[in-house]
C-alpha cells in the first residue's frame, strides 16, 4: 500500500512527568507512549511512582504489593511483528533497590494484558531451569535462580529451541543494588536476537522468536514470596518499523 514518512516508530519515555500512581486502584493508566499495568496495579499501595530525590534525568519507581507473584509493568499493547517491522529495538536503563525477593523482565512476549503476573509470561519457580510458554525474547533476572543478582538472555518461539537451563543463558553481568544498568535488545526480521548490557554484547542467538507471532513490550517488576519489589526506570525506548501490507 502507499506509504509516508511516518515509517518509523519511536516509542520514548525519559519519566521526567510521571504523577504518583500508588493510591489508583483501576486498571491501568498512561505512561506516555506506553501504559502502566500489571496485577498489582489496582492495589492501593502498589504502582508508579515519580520520584523527586535520586531522580536526576527523569526516574519513575515501579513498586508491587506484597503478594507472590505479583506485577508491576510499563508496557505497549501486542503489536508488533518480527517479520514485518523488524529491526525492533527495547532498550531500558534500570536500577534496583535490592536484589532479593523479585524478579524482572525487559524484552518482547506475546503474552501482556493489563493484570498480567509475570508467571504467564515464563514459569521461574526452579533454581536452575526456566519453563517458556509465552513467545519471547528478553532479559530476566529472579531471586529464586541459582545465581540471583545475574541477568538471563531468555528466547522461545523461533527456529532455535529455547534455552531453559538458567546457567547456559547467564549474561555474567550481575544487577548491583543502588547502580544503573542499560540492558538493549536487538531483534532482526529472520528472528536473530541480540542482547547487550551496557554495551557490550553478551549473547546472539538466530531463530531466537517468531517472525510471525504478534508481540508486546514489557519492562516489569514482579514480587518473590511476600515482599514488596522495587525497580527504577530511568527510561524505556522502542524502535520499530512500520507495517504497511493492507
Amino acid at each position: 500500500m502507499a506509504q509516508s514518512e511516518c515509517g518509523a516508530i519511536r516509542l520514548f519515555n525519559d519519566f521526567f512527568g510521571v504523577d504518583n500512581y500508588l493510591s489508583l486502584t483501576n486498571d491501568t493508566a498512561s505512561a506516555g507512549d506506553f501504559y502502566l499495568g500489571g496485577e498489582s496495579f489496582e492495589v492501593a499501595t502498589a504502582g508508579a511512582l515519580g520520584l523527586q530525590s535520586d531522580a536526576l534525568s527523569g526516574v519513575v519507581e515501579l513498586l508491587t504489593d506484597t503478594t507472590d507473584k505479583d506485577t508491576i509493568h510499563i508496557g505497549t499493547s501486542v503489536a508488533f511483528d518480527v517479520a514485518l517491522m523488524a529491526p525492533i529495538v527495547v532498550e531500558a536503563r534500570v536500577r534496583f533497590d535490592a536484589l532479593t525477593a523479585r524478579a524482572a523482565f525487559i524484552g518482547l512476549t506475546s503474552v501482556l494484558s493489563l493484570d498480567e503476573q509475570m508467571d504467564d509470561i515464563l514459569d521461574y519457580s526452579a533454581a536452575t531451569t526456566v519453563a517458556l510458554t509465552a513467545t519471547l525474547s528478553g532479559f530476566f533476572l529472579s531471586s529464586e535462580f541459582t545465581d540471583s543478582a545475574d541477568w538471563h538472555m531468555v528466547y522461545y518461539g523461533g527456529t532455535t529451541t529455547g534455552e531453559t537451563t538458567s546457567s547456559s543463558i547467564d549474561a555474567d553481568a550481575d544487577a548491583v543494588a543502588g547502580e544503573w544498568q542499560v540492558l538493549r535488545l536487538e531483534v532482526d526480521n529472520n528472528g536473530t536476537a541480540r542482547w547487550y548490557i551496557d554495551g557490550v554484547l553478551k549473547q546472539t542467538v538466530a531463530g531466537a522468536i517468531s517472525t510471525t507471532t504478534d508481540l508486546a513490550v514489557c519492562c516489569g517488576v514482579t514480587a518473590n514470596t511476600s515482599t514488596a519489589a522495587r525497580m527504577d526506570v530511568d527510561y524505556l525506548l522502542v524502535t520499530a518499523n512500520r507495517d504497511w501490507t493492507v
